[in-house]
């Protein structure tokens, strides 16, 4: 079925009608639909500041989310909330249950809350997150926050779509230096050790402090206890958040790696657009068929049937 894809909805979106960019975040889901979408609104884009919040499950990611729209809308800011809901291998269903967790801010016209399925997309982020990046910046948002699957320590995607990274720990997370060994503190520019009031809190924070000093950049990542329950940390949590925002501006990282940003997501399409014309040809001609039923078959190796048809592809032969 063909989405129709109005420039009411586009003019609207930009103006930050919440039921027109539920719309148009929704037709991000075509691909078609999505590249006359970023073509639109690109121009508009670039003025808000993304925020990243990872960590493992149940850490209480969700729980300061909601402290902080809460701070930042006392500070008079807008916010576009993107929340990455696991998606099950099985059914392909997804919770999208943050927005349950949000409730006292749906209502809040400056507060726009979106839940998007991580498909089978690796590294804690959703196959549009970008696109929808893209679309809260352009609507007006002052600042995004991104909230990722948190599916353990391999949620290291989100460090290239937002501009500051917090990874949310807890005191008596299992082995704690084996998850400071894993890599996904190595992204965070900011650690957060929420539920601070638990035994052991003081050892945590020790080997948080221990894995930011090792940090070889100009920014040493701080170390935020916080108790999101009550709302404690949360002020000095977006103190540091503003830290980093300011040194990025004044260091000209924030422009170097949004440049960054838009060479590795151009990269993306490219290499996007090759596998679909791949799968096409792979699809019609009878010759390429052959080949990979081959290396179906066991008759010929995956290394051999990919270097042909790579070949075959670049310079087709007469009869191909």
């Amino acid at each position: 079925m063909a989405i129709d894809l109005d420039k009411k909805i586009i003019e609207e979106s930009l103006q930050g009608n919440a039921y027109s960019l539920g719309r148009l975040i929704t037709f991000l889901e075509d691909r078609v639909k999505r590249a006359q979408i970023v073509k639109e609104i690109e121009p508009h884009t670039g003025n808000a500041f993304v925020i990243g919040i990872t960590g493992p499950p149940g850490v209480g990611k969700s729980t300061l989310i909601n402290c902080l729209v809460t701070h930042f809308r006392s500070q008079g800011f807008s916010l576009g909330l993107l929340c990455i809901d696991p998606t099950s291998p099985i059914s392909g269903g997804s919770l999208l249950g943050d927005r349950l967790r949000l409730e006292e801010h749906s209502l809040d016209p400056d507060v726009f809350i979106r839940s998007l399925p991580a498909r089978d997309h690796l590294g804690g982020i959703s196959p549009t997150s970008r696109e929808v990046i893209k679309v809260l910046d352009a609507s007006g948002k002052d600042i995004i926050i991104v909230e990722s699957v948190g599916a353990g320590q391999t949620q290291f995607e989100i460090k290239k779509i937002v501009d500051t990274v917090v990874v949310v720990t807890v005191p008596g997370l299992g082995d704690s230096i084996q998850m400071l060994k894993a890599g996904l503190t190595e992204i965070a520019d900011i650690f957060v050790l929420n539920k601070a009031d638990r035994e052991g809190a003081d050892q945590a924070k020790r080997e948080l402090e221990d894995a930011a000093f090792r940090y070889t950049g100009a920014w040493k990542p701080p170390v935020v206890p916080t108790v999101a329950t009550r709302n404690e940390g949360v002020a000095e949590l977006c103190d540091a958040v503003a830290g980093h925002r300011k040194f990025l501006q004044e260091s000209g990282l924030m422009e170097e790696m949004r440049r960054q940003r838009n060479l590795d997501y151009t990269m993306e399409l490219v290499l996007d657009l090759i596998k679909n014309e791949v799968e096409r040809r792979l699809e019609e001609n009878s010759k390429l068929k052959e080949l990979m039923d081959k290396a179906n078959r066991g008759t010929l190796d995956p290394w051999s049937a990919a270097g042909q048809i790579f070949e075959r592809i670049l310079d087709p032969r007469p009869g191909d």
